[in-house]
């Protein structure tokens, strides 16, 4: 993707922040581009990572980014992971409240068909050091049983209906399934499925709310095993009742997401980052994922591939 040279070459001319600078990393080279502003990060969960910058397999370009999993070789405890994530650098990440718009591609080696906790991409609130607490993702893209599906958290609230543990939600026009996790303070909703999702597998969503609104834009995710799949996602979050979310996927409006997103206690930071790449409950085998032509930027036509039917009138931010 050529595109990105422009939209860098013109912040470059405007004194801006380092944040508000088009992003982009097409993995062509030895390594991640400096324009691109991403980095493996090393911990004790990454080290379970392999990432290889290859050529045999890519989207666009002469060069992908293959990130692989594998077993760590040492138990571990059941709420353990194993990662191969990609992180933006930490100067880079955006303030929690302002839009910012997304895109990369992603393609599925061999997609895990089990009930374990499997995701590829997250969009997180920063966390204070010291700060006590688990706040998972306020989006994400996961995966279940070999089906691909989005869901955005919040702040708990009351549901409107509460069908119990194990049985999904029949949701209203204008509620949205949830999985209400009380304990945490946290809920989670079901905003996106893909081609092969089936409503049996949402037991976990077992509630309704009506503080997440989701807008049906025609499009479905495409399924794991379908090839190269490119996400465009526009991120502002906001636990108060004004986040947004657009979900786009090769080129087609999936989702647009309205409401409470996101985690509001004061004592979280006041930025937002996203990461990428394999992420699982421990396994004993292997698992891969390539990725190519990761963008971010504020304007919408950095990133949109105006490929789709729907995509000229997309988000007008």
């Amino acid at each position: 993707m050529r595109r990105g040279r422009g939209a860098i070459a013109a912040a470059a001319k405007t004194h801006i922040a380092d944040f508000e600078r088009p992003l982009f990393d097409s993995f062509d080279g030895e390594g991640f581009a400096e324009e691109g502003g991403l980095y493996y990060k090393l911990n004790d969960e990454q080290a379970a990572g392999i990432v290889e910058f290859q050529k045999e397999v890519t989207y666009s370009g002469g060069g992908a980014l293959k990130l692989t999993v594998r077993p760590l070789g040492r138990p571990l405890p059941d709420d353990a992971s194993e990662r191969a994530e990609v992180w933006e650098r930490p100067r880079l990440w955006v303030p929690y409240f302002r839009g910012v718009w997304y895109g990369f591609a992603v393609k599925f080696v061999d997609p895990p068909g089990d009930d374990r906790r499997y995701m590829i991409a997250q969009w997180k609130r920063e966390i204070l050091p010291n700060t006590s607490g688990d706040f998972s993702p306020f989006l994400a893209l996961r995966l279940r049983r070999g089906s691909l599906f989005a869901t955005v958290e919040t702040n708990y609230h009351a549901p409107v209906h509460d069908f119990g543990r194990g049985v999904p939600a029949k949701a209203g026009t204008v509620e949205t399934p949830v999985w209400l996790r009380p304990e945490l303070g946290q809920m989670r909703a079901l905003v996106a499925t893909d081609e092969i999702w089936h409503p049996g597998m949402a037991g976990l969503f077992h509630a309704t709310t009506d503080k997440i609104r989701v807008i049906d834009r025609g499009g479905k995710l495409p399924s794991p095993n379908s090839g190269w799949i490119d996400f465009v996602v526009y991120s502002q979050p906001g636990p108060d009742g004004s986040g947004r979310i657009e979900l786009f996927a090769n080129g087609k409006w999936v989702v647009t997401v309205e409401g409470h997103i996101g985690h509001g206690e004061p004592f979280l930071g006041p930025r937002q980052y996203f990461k990428f790449g394999p992420y699982r409950a421990p396994h004993d085998n292997e698992w891969t994922l390539y990725f190519d032509d990761f963008r971010r930027s504020f304007r919408r036509e950095d990133v949109l591939v105006s490929s789709g039917r729907n995509v000229s009138s997309a988000g007008s931010r």
